[in-house]
């Protein structure tokens, strides 16, 4: 049995992460995909106490949980399924990649862009010399692009 196409979203707390949900999670309704949200929490800093780089940590992972959660209840609603969620911890693009490889279900990396500026560390680390190593393809949703027109492309 085959599985369904499942789209991986970047989230985090920009504009543009939601704009490349609600873009995956439209698509997703209309091929019969799937949507899975992942949040990266980078790696904290070493302290010399342990009790509060734990802290930090769980608070950093509570954050993320909630961040997902209720993200997830939007992309339910425009994909008609809930969508799985994902919390890697790391340097986000190492991390992203070695995911993305080792997971054969995942059949697009989905990508916010800033509607201004230059793009940002994960499109430059995805579209650059790495583009040609990936199993899927990487899907970047330009920030600015309104509802209906990102309606229109799904």
């Amino acid at each position: 049995m085959e599985t369904a196409p499942n789209y991986l979203v970047v989230i985090d707390q920009s504009d543009e992460s939601r704009v490349a949900l609600r873009f995956a999670a439209l698509r997703a309704g209309h091929v019969g995909a799937r949507v899975t949200l992942v949040h990266v929490i980078a790696p904290p800093e070493f302290m010399q106490w342990g009790a509060v780089q734990e802290a930090m940590a769980a608070e950093a992972h509570e954050e993320a949980t909630a961040l997902l959660a209720s993200l997830a209840d939007e992309a339910e609603a425009l994909a008609g399924a809930r969508p799985a969620t994902l919390i890697l911890e790391g340097e986000a693009a190492p991390v992203l990649f070695d995911y993305v490889r080792g997971d054969a279900t995942v059949r697009a990396l989905v990508l916010g862009a800033a509607s201004r500026g230059a793009p940002g560390p994960l499109i430059s680390f995805f579209t650059g010399e790495r583009a040609g190593q990936l199993p899927c393809v990487v899907m970047i949703v330009p920030g600015g692009l309104e509802r209906e027109r990102l309606e229109s492309l799904t």
